[in-house]
């Protein structure tokens, strides 16, 4: 368990990397107080892996490429460098609020191309 992590040290504790698509149906978002939990809490939203890249392969975690094709077409191309707090500063932070236990996941970098009202059909193929 990891509290107070210094920015320095904060990589230090990352065990490694993995995709997890963020979904989200707007509806429920959207219904009474536009709430973002109610909209990403669903049983099967937030589907991880199915591989996790161990930190010692990934140099430098901001320099990662992340895209996304939906049934062929792509949707999403960009890194992490995009991201508004790398990796780093993310872990730092939080660890002052939160414990930082060793299954601790923090999915960020959303990439800016999505968007609201986009949507997927029911059976879709998504490719990360």
């Amino acid at each position: 368990m990891a509290n107070y992590v210094s920015e320095e040290d904060a990589l230090s504790h990352v065990a490694g990397y993995c995709v997890i698509n963020d979904l989200s149906e707007r509806a429920f978002q959207l219904e009474g107080t536009g709430q973002w939990v109610k909209g990403k809490s669903a049983n099967t939203f937030g589907p991880i892996g199915p591989w996790l890249v161990t930190a010692d392969e990934i140099p430098d975690p901001q320099a990662l490429r992340l895209w996304l094709d939906v049934d062929g077409h792509r949707y999403q191309d960009g890194s992490m460098a995009t991201m508004v707090f790398g990796v780093a500063h993310l872990v730092s932070y939080l660890s002052r609020f939160m414990s930082l236990n060793p299954v601790t996941l923090f999915p960020r970098a959303r990439l800016p191309e999505w968007g609201w009202g986009k949507s997927l059909r029911p059976i879709c193929a998504l490719v990360t």
